[in-house]
């Protein structure tokens, strides 16, 4: 999979620069209460649940202030990324304790057509692993910022 094979499933809609969040929780609502504000999704409780399940088997805090949660949803058509960022960082149970800043919340229906959730997940870790990477992503502004970032990584 190629980079700017990942901006079809970014929408300016689901890029949060300035998350209000100061929790987990809150951040998890926080992102999806945006799909369900942009009606990508109808039911915030049933993902909510889903998250928070999935974060209990460990967590989706990968290190290096990025966090990944992402999971599979009857409530979910399409597979969906919002992006937030915090400036000050939230505590996340992050595996190296760390604060995060940069998450990227990944919603998948149950099947999707192309088996691309997995793809999907793995590219975004490679390009998250890049420290240069995730420094121009905490200084993007715009959406057009972002996805350049996204599809050069």
């Amino acid at each position: 999979m190629e980079n700017d094979e990942l901006l079809p499933y970014f929408d300016e809609q689901l890029f949060l620069p300035d998350l209000k969040a100061t929790t987990k929780d809150e951040l998890l609502k926080e992102l999806v209460d945006q799909f369900v504000k942009v009606k990508y999704l109808k039911n915030s409780e049933i993902v909510l649940e889903m998250l928070r399940q999935r974060e209990h088997l460990g967590s989706t805090g990968i290190g290096k202030g990025v966090a990944i949660p992402h999971g599979r949803t009857t409530s979910a058509s399409d597979i969906m990324i919002a992006f937030g960022k915090s400036k000050n960082g939230i505590d996340y149970d992050a595996i190296d304790g760390k604060p995060v800043q940069l998450v990227f919340m990944i919603i998948a229906p149950p099947q999707d057509e192309n088996n691309m959730y997995l793809p999907i997940l793995g590219k975004m870790v490679e390009i998250l692993s890049k420290s240069k990477n995730r420094s121009r992503l905490l200084e993007a502004e715009t959406f057009e910022e972002f996805t350049e970032i996204i599809s050069k990584g």
